[in-house]
């Protein structure tokens, strides 16, 4: 799949967006201005720009709990700043900061999060139903971990969707760790992708530090659904570089993760990998990636000035949730 320059080009400014609205999610946690906690993304950010990036407006997304869908909002277009003031819990919130991460926004396809793991499936079989009910073209993409695959919820939903050929594309951000357990420990086969044959839909294994070919993946998923082909399974092997959580011990099994493993895996981080074919290939010159750079920066730092100067909620807005108006 040919993608243009200016789509390369944009790839690459949601994916360094991702990187650095992490980046700033760890920091005010770590300065106590966040309500809960927070799963980085960071060196797992890909799936979720590659997986995002060119949907249509009204396509729907179900993002997975790491970096609190900021990779999958930041390739939506959704509001970063407003993902983070609900994190803080300030009224200018997705959802008047209401939810923590459970951030919704309708308009831009996006329509919250589960607060357990498996939770994603059904509720995008739900949505990818409405979708071919509405018969106006539109597509659900449902991002989860290779920690979900043990749910019943899931193979549940991938029958149902497989079975009603509905357009929903399943993404799995498989970064090798169920939390503390290594994927290998929790799962019999080698690719989680394999399963999809079960359920007669194709699957893929793409390489997730290359949001590129996420991106190329995702899309060929995509209009497959769209043609009313029903659902894929498209795989994207990644990393992540923090521990399971902000402030938990980065633990495989009961022993603390190797900093040289950790040094390993960063040289694959999915931002410099992109960095350094854009410029090899010619499609961006050093001087447009620093000028990026420098943009996105403002950006996290105006979304932080706005989480701060932002007002706390009125009490009086607790009840606006329980009823239909």
């Amino acid at each position: 799949m040919a993608f243009s320059r200016d789509d390369l080009l944009t790839l690459y400014r949601n994916l360094v967006r991702a990187r650095k609205f992490d980046q700033a999610a760890i920091r005010m946690l770590g300065e106590g201005k966040f309500t809960a906690f927070f799963h980085a993304a960071y060196g797992g950010e890909a799936p979720g720009v590659g997986g995002t990036t060119f949907l249509r407006p009204d396509d729907y997304i179900y993002g997975h709990h790491r970096g609190h869908g900021i990779p999958h909002s930041a390739g939506k277009g959704i509001d970063l700043a407003r993902l983070l003031a609900e994190h803080c819990g300030k009224a200018t919130g997705s959802c008047l900061g209401m939810t923590g991460f459970h951030a919704c926004e309708p308009e831009r396809g996006l329509f919250g999060a589960g607060g357990t793991i498996g939770t994603a499936f059904p509720v995008s079989v739900g949505w990818a139903l409405a979708a071919k009910k509405a018969g106006r073209g539109q597509v659900v993409v449902c991002f989860f971990g290779d920690g979900s695959t043990g749910r019943g919820t899931m193979h549940e939903s991938m029958n149902m969707a497989a079975n009603w050929k509905l357009p929903v594309v399943w993404v799995c951000e498989n970064n090798g760790m169920g939390q503390f357990v290594p994927i290998r420990d929790a799962y019999p086969l080698e690719d989680i992708a394999s399963i999809a044959s079960a359920y007669g839909m194709p699957g893929v294994v793409v390489d997730g530090q290359d949001v590129v070919a996420v991106a190329e993946a995702v899309t060929a998923a995509v209009e497959r659904a769209r043609q009313g082909k029903g659902p894929s399974l498209v795989e994207c092997k990644c990393y992540r570089f923090r521990p399971h959580v902000e402030g938990a011990p980065d633990w495989v099994h009961a022993e603390i993760r190797s900093e040289a493993e950790i040094e390993e895996l960063k040289k694959r981080d999915p931002v410099l990998l992109y960095q350094k074919k854009l410029l090899q290939q010619g499609v961006a010159t050093q001087e447009e990636i620093d000028r990026i750079d420098r943009e996105i920066d403002a950006e996290v730092e105006a979304a932080r000035r706005f989480c701060e100067e932002s007002p706390y909620p009125d009490r009086s807005i607790l009840e606006n949730a329980l009823y239909a108006e």
